[in-house]
């Protein structure tokens, strides 16, 4: 297994170094989706990374290993395009059920987005923003959000949505007559967000009886542990770039790194990588992927913060330029940190699952 990863890395570290990597964030269409459809389909379709986690059955491979894997890789390299929210949506069809032919077209490479999480980042079943009626047979969605990760350029997208019976899954096609998906303007130059309007859009039951939660919850998990994983090849990417700076950068006629401070200071941010690569690593072979995820997004979240602006300050004045890649990592660090609730609400769900 070690070997496969092994190559699996490999192969997607090669073609983000190929695709250009942070570079790409540059050149993005500021009215586009948010994301490289050239550098996807290189991933998804010769890599496979959008099966990654699926049932075989629908073409899928791999689990939660080959997911870490190829986030950290992405991470590392920023690459904009659309993984972790398509794994997300993903996870959430595969628990739902009745949406095989959905997550064949994701396998193969079809943008998904997940719609359900509320200003703060977090699921919660008492505050959705999507209601569904029936129609005779047939369901009608309505509501807005205003914010969603990866649904520009989405195709599918998987909603939580009220209905009598309490909060249920449904699938939705972006393309839908009264759906409207509109890109948005963010910090993050490297993973695109966009406004969701539903207006009675036909939208298929996935789940019944008001039993989102049990879909819902566990993707959640998945995905906290796959930001983690991109915010260690991130802190990673971020710490490599600075070492190799303070090698080179001379002033008062030695390299910046042999001063004293500078080294007490890339020791803290070692310990910092080092131990969020701990908690990636542990949380991909935990049992308990409640309080795995809680640790893992806790912990990395704080670190990635934290590498990613002493990375600034020790690149000195051309950390803050906007030709050098410092302020990519400093921005998806800050956008990361709020993504998913933030790192005081995983300390709740840590203090929760431990019973505190």
């Amino acid at each position: 297994m070690s070997t496969e990863l092994d190559d699996l890395r490999a192969a997607v570290r090669s073609a983000a170094a190929d695709l250009g990597g942070p570079d790409l964030c540059r050149s993005l269409d500021p009215s586009g989706p948010g994301w490289d459809s050239t550098a996807w389909s290189v991933l998804a379709e010769q890599i496979g990374v959008g099966a990654l986690g699926l049932p075989e059955s629908c073409g899928g491979i791999g689990g939660l290993a080959e997911l870490a894997v190829v986030a950290e890789e992405l991470g590392a390299a920023l690459v904009p395009v659309p993984f972790l929210s398509t794994v997300f949506a993903g996870q959430v069809l595969v628990n739902a059920g009745g949406a095989d032919d959905a997550l064949s077209e994701i396998a193969e490479g079809v943008p998904a987005a997940f719609v359900g999480l509320n200003r703060q980042g977090w699921w919660t079943p008492d505050d959705l923003v999507f209601t569904a009626a029936d129609r005779g047979g047939s369901w009608s969605l309505t509501g807005h959000a205003p914010a969603v990760l990866g649904s520009a350029g989405a195709r599918w997208l998987v909603i939580p949505a009220d209905t009598p019976d309490g909060p249920d899954v449904f699938l939705v096609d972006s393309a839908a007559p009264g759906a409207a998906v509109v890109p948005l303007e963010t910090l993050d130059l490297s993973r695109g967000q966009g406004s969701v309007t539903l207006t009675d859009v036909s939208g298929t039951r996935l789940t019944t009886g008001g039993t989102a939660s049990a879909a819902v919850l566990p993707a959640f998990e998945v995905a906290c542990i796959v930001l983690a994983a991109e915010q260690l090849g991130g802190a990673q990417a971020s710490l490599d770039r600075t070492v190799e700076y303070v090698k080179e950068r001379r002033q008062f006629g030695r390299e910046i790194g042999s001063f004293q401070a500078v080294k007490h200071t890339l020791a803290d941010l070692l310990v910092l990588v080092e131990s969020s690569r701990s908690a990636v690593t542990r949380a991909v072979e935990a049992d308990d992927l409640v309080e795995a995820s809680a640790v893992a997004q806790a912990w990395c979240s704080d670190a990635y913060r934290t590498v990613s602006a002493e990375a600034v300050q020790l690149h000195g004045g051309i950390g803050f330029t906007w030709e050098h890649h410092c302020h990519l990592y400093f921005r998806r660090a800050r956008a990361d940190a709020q993504l998913f609730g933030g790192t005081a609400l995983h300390r709740e769900r840590l203090a929760a699952a431990l019973a505190w």
